[in-house]
């Protein structure tokens, strides 16, 4: 029996149980493999922004290419797939901002270097339609030619070079250690939407190498829209910000003067944390991914290793020099931001503490009157003590006088008057004495 007729035998683990992710992470890597190309070939990129487009409308989109209805949606699951039709292939790749579709199909026979500005948009494999209907909104769009030429005739080939755009100016530079190959763009978007780039390199060129060139280029031009997309944020929000700014300083100088009351104080200052935390919620992300897609930018540019054409402008030099003001522009705004949060939290504290200081002198000033009438009180107390044991003494002594007539109206041998003013000094003291064992019961200390 022939030893593959045999089942695979499961090789018996060595290791603990996997994590749950550790099969889909290291697969990652494996993703979104680099395409193969055969040169010459045009490569025909659409990225497009998919906010509320969902992999389920992608990819009956998808299912519109010839010999595709039948696509099982679960393909899709891995947010890429490569389909493989009569004479071209289509590339599909979801990100959590934007999809993109490459299509890679030969290169029309009239679009050779030294082809004044040739026609690419007849000679497409997909139809116009399926690319006006891509789900989503254009964010990039480019026709990238890839081409054999003799980089050795510099001066020919860029003259060939400035024929093929119509004598649009471009930049181009040297890619890799060894200048493998060239990359030009003028980087201008004509009327169909679509940018032009081309590559030019000699033949023998392999196909990884020729899809690994495609891929950076196209990721590079992407990244840079996509980090672009926070400069008219940006823009937009500097006006309001600087209105912000004066509204806080006024607040400060009101704050410092005392010339306006702490009410209508707090009132402008939560007004205006409330206007300056929405524009934080609501821009916090952008402003983060755009540093975030700077800094792919930058990665893809020192990954294509450029060296500089004698008289040429390099790409990375175009684009880091068109790039750097707005993701400056950004990044102040972004810092200006939060800033000014940090500001009006300052400022709140400190009208925090006036009004927690005003509150203590307020809380001691009736304190001050609490204790001033229970001064008072206790003075009172004290009088309406002393009547009241006046009062009862003489009650007393008037009964003990009144007994007193009465016993010398008996017969007794008696003074009242000299006897009962002889008790007088006694009843005071008596009166007093109980009224105190009273209060002690009452209020004992």
């Amino acid at each position: 029996m022939n030893p593959t007729d045999h089942p695979a035998v499961p090789t018996p683990s060595l290791l603990p149980p996997d994590d749950d992710d550790r099969a889909a992470l290291h697969n990652e890597v494996h993703a979104r493999p680099s395409a193969l190309i055969r040169m010459p070939a045009l490569v025909v990129y659409v990225a497009v922004l998919n906010q509320g487009i969902s992999r389920e409308t992608e990819g009956a989109h998808l299912r519109l290419l010839p010999g595709q209805a039948d696509l099982d949606l679960a393909r899709l699951s891995a947010n890429f797939v490569r389909l493989r039709l009569n004479g071209f292939t289509v590339k599909w790749e979801r990100h959590s901002e934007f999809s993109r579709y490459v299509i890679v199909q030969s290169l029309p026979e009239q679009a050779g270097l030294g082809a004044a500005n040739p026609d690419l948009q007849s000679h497409l494999a997909v139809s116009a339609d399926w690319l006006r209907s891509i789900p989503g909104k254009t964010i990039a769009a480019i026709k990238l030619a890839m081409l054999h030429a003799n980089l050795d005739t510099r001066e020919e080939t860029l003259s060939q070079a400035r024929i093929w755009f119509g004598d649009s100016p471009f930049v181009a530079s040297l890619m890799g250690n060894n200048g493998h190959s060239w990359a030009v763009s003028d980087f201008v978007m004509r009327s169909s939407g679509f940018e032009r780039m081309l590559v030019l390199a000699p033949p023998g060129t392999s196909r990884s190498r020729a899809g690994r060139i495609s891929q950076r280029l196209l990721e590079l031009e992407t990244y840079r829209m996509m980090a672009l997309r926070g400069l008219p944020i940006a823009k937009a929000l500097n006006p309001i910000l600087s209105e912000a700014e004066h509204a806080l300083l006024s607040i400060t100088a009101q704050l410092d003067k005392k010339s306006a009351s702490d009410q209508v104080l707090l009132d402008s200052l939560v007004a205006l944390a409330t206007q300056v935390e929405r524009a934080t919620a609501e821009h916090t992300y952008r402003f983060a991914a755009t540093r975030a897609y700077e800094a792919l930018v930058s990665q893809r540019i020192r990954e294509l290793r450029e060296q500089a054409i004698p008289g040429m402008q390099t790409l990375g030099e175009f684009m880091q020099r068109r790039l750097s003001p707005a993701i400056a522009t950004v990044a102040a705004t972004a810092q200006r931001l939060a800033s000014l949060s940090e500001r009006v939290a300052r400022t709140s504290a400190l009208l925090r503490t006036r009004v927690d200081i005003a509150t203590a002198v307020q809380n001691q000033q009736l304190l001050e009157k609490l204790t001033r009438g229970q001064a008072l009180q206790l003075r009172l107390q004290s009088t309406v003590e002393g009547l009241s044991i006046a009062a009862i003494s003489y009650y007393v002594i008037s009964l003990l006088l009144y007994g007193a007539k009465a016993l010398k109206g008996a017969g007794l041998p008696l003074n009242p008057e000299i006897a009962v003013g002889a008790l007088i000094p006694v009843v005071l003291w008596a009166v007093w004495r109980i009224s105190h064992r009273i209060q002690e019961k009452i209020c004992p200390s």
